[in-house]
């Protein structure tokens, strides 16, 4: 019955896809027009490909997208993910495991990199894409840890390197009489301080499938071991969340069913002083709140060490395709110079190439910052297992069991280590 079902899934995602591709020209979606689209590949496939993207509700999206027709000479169809992330990766993997080829290449996060990058779904790139000039110029621990099958084949082109950083409130640390954050103590000291008439000193986004960012970035903090729950350093981490829930109230319980969307309002309308969260500050330069004396980075407090992660999306090219020649070129282009200075310019993604990164064109407060970070944190990519959103999502359910008293510190530390078993 489950196999049906699945079946099922995989012939209506196919229909829809294929649908959403024929009618995107019109549609706003972000299919551009080449005017190249009825030409032939070497391959036999069309000079075009299907790309499902998660940047297309951009409002730079057209720009980029003509801008990539325009470099490569091939027509993109773009089909936009879905923003629930659940539903993304089931879509995703529906098609890949189908060997559904309405897709050519998609645009995935580190948790489908980690559950398909030894499924044998996606086309190696090492040769005619990430070839060893800019692999070399790529972050090594991340490209290793993310991007590498077990044989050692690299699956996906990352479009930028983030960190997931610490952001505070300059307005709230004024207040506080504070002028830095650059020790465990001043975290504790700013998060009371900051805590009172219904705001509070950190918010976070403590939605199963998204606290784990959190609890895996305190563990590193801690100097601790995501994978190793009878490490002290791990237990004193999550110890110290919960203490900040509970002991002393400094975030609010309820904030269990916030993922980043919410938790970034919140943080935008005052009611935290920081937070931890991913990007360049896009949301808050909309809503005009971002800068040195509004909503900024700064660089991670000394706990037991400075720690930070770093992610990315990544392109990735389907093995069913059908177009790989064309998809090869639109990948090349991704990581090109032009291809990398072109998303930070369009989506305001810091190029994930140190060289790019280090060009004039790239330039402003954030690059002073990551230059800091980078200089001072270890970087981590994040720890994830085969079964990545299974491990995630119990993870997350443990922790909120914990953080509402349904279960001790010691349950908790001796289910995770179950887990970490089970996925492993």
């Amino acid at each position: 019955m489950k196999k049906t079902a699945c079946s099922l899934l995989a012939s209506l995602t196919a229909v829809t896809l294929t649908l959403a591709g024929c009618t995107s020209p019109g549609s706003g979606t972000g299919t551009g027009s080449s005017g190249s689209g009825d030409a032939k590949s070497a391959s036999g496939g069309k000079n075009e490909i299907t790309l499902y993207t998660i940047m297309s509700t951009n409002p730079k999206f057209q720009e980029w997208l003509d801008d990539a027709q325009k470099k490569t000479g091939i027509k993109i169809n773009a089909v936009a993910a879905p923003s629930d992330s659940d539903t993304r990766q089931q879509k995703i993997s529906t098609i890949l495991s189908s060997k559904d080829s309405s897709v050519d290449v998609f645009e995935i996060n580190d948790e489908m990199a980690t559950s398909f990058k030894n499924s044998g779904w996606l086309e190696p790139l090492q040769d005619k894409v990430i070839t060893s000039d800019i692999r070399s110029k790529l972050p090594q621990g991340y490209v290793k840890d993310m991007l590498t099958s077990a044989k050692g084949d690299l699956i996906g082109v990352p479009s930028y390197q983030g960190y997931l950083a610490l952001w505070v409130d300059q307005k709230k640390l004024d207040a506080a009489g504070m002028k830095s954050l650059e020790t465990k103590d001043d975290f504790i000291k700013f998060a009371k301080a900051s805590t009172k008439d219904g705001q509070f000193g950190y918010g976070g986004s403590w939605e199963k499938t998204y606290v784990f960012n959190e609890i895996a970035t305190f563990v590193n903090l801690f100097g601790g071991d995501y994978f190793d729950w009878t490490n002290p350093a791990s237990r004193e981490a999550v110890k110290f969340m919960y203490d900040m829930a509970n002991t002393w109230k400094v975030t609010p319980v309820d904030q269990i069913a916030d993922k980043y969307e919410q938790m970034n309002q919140k943080f935008i309308d005052g009611k935290y002083a920081m937070v931890f969260m991913w990007g360049t500050g896009t949301d808050y330069q909309k809503a005009g709140r971002y800068g040195k004396d509004q909503i900024h980075i700064v660089n991670t407090p000394m706990f037991a060490k400075r720690s930070v992660f770093t992610d990315s999306w990544s392109y990735v090219l389907n093995s069913a395709s059908k177009n790989k020649d064309a998809a090869i070129k639109f990948l090349q282009y991704t990581a090109s110079e032009d291809g990398e200075l072109k998303g930070w310019t369009s989506f305001g993604r810091y190029p994930a190439r140190s060289d790019v990164a280090s060009k004039p064109e790239v330039s402003g407060d954030i690059k002073d910052i990551y230059s800091v970070i980078q200089s001072t944190n270890e970087i981590h990519g994040r720890p994830m297992l085969p079964q990545t959103m299974e491990f995630i999502s119990e993870m997350g359910t443990l922790f909120q069991n914990y953080i509402q008293n349904k279960i001790s510190l010691d349950e908790f530390c001796a289910k995770a280590q179950e887990a970490v078993k089970k996925y492993k």
